[in-house]
C-alpha cells in the first residue's frame, strides 16, 4: 500500500515571502503561514485563549517567481503541499527543520493596501475579500512547474 504526504493549510503570510536565486538561475522562496485555532470558553467559565501555528514554506521554480511578485504580508492563503524535514550539523549539533514544500497556492484575501502591479495603492489598511473580476494574480499549480 503506498503513503500520503499532503498538506492543505489556509492562513496568513506573516512577512514577504524571501526569494533567491540558486547559482543555475533556480529560484527559491521562503515565508512563513500562520493559522490560529480560535480561543473558546469551557463549560467551567475556563477561557482557552487563540493558538496560532507558524508554519514555514518553501517554493520552486516558478512558484517562486510568482509568489515573489504576488504575494505579500497580510494576505489570506490556500497552500497545498507536502512535509519535507531537512537534516544538517551545525556547531558539532543535528538540527532539524520540517518545512511545507508548496505544490499550489491560491489567494483568498488580499489586504486593501495591497499593490499589485497593475493597481494603485490604497490608503486604508484593511482586509479585502478578492474579487476574480479584479485580479491579475494567476494561480500556479506544481504541473505549471516542470
Amino acid at each position: 500500500m503506498s503513503s500520503v504526504n499532503k498538506v492543505i493549510l489556509v492562513g496568513n503570510v506573516g512577512s514577504d515571502p524571501e526569494v533567491r536565486y540558486l547559482e543555475r538561475g533556480t529560484a527559491i522562496a521562503n515565508f512563513n503561514l500562520a493559522t490560529t485555532e480560535r480561543g473558546y470558553t469551557m463549560q467551567n467559565g475556563t477561557q482557552v485563549p487563540d493558538r496560532t501555528e507558524w508554519h514555514p514554506i518553501v517554493l520552486w521554480r516558478n512558484l517562486a517567481e510568482w509568489a515573489e511578485k504576488y504575494v505579500r504580508k497580510g494576505m489570506k492563503l490556500y497552500v497545498e503541499g507536502k512535509l519535507q524535514t531537512r537534516t544538517w550539523e551545525k556547531d558539532g549539533q543535528v538540527r532539524r527543520k520540517t518545512e511545507i514544500i508548496a505544490e499550489n497556492i491560491q489567494v483568498l484575501y488580499r489586504p486593501a493596501d495591497y499593490k499589485s502591479p497593475n493597481s494603485q495603492n490604497v490608503e486604508n489598511a484593511t482586509e479585502t475579500p478578492l474579487p476574480e473580476e479584479q485580479t491579475n494574480i494567476p494561480t500556479l499549480e506544481i504541473e505549471d512547474i516542470f
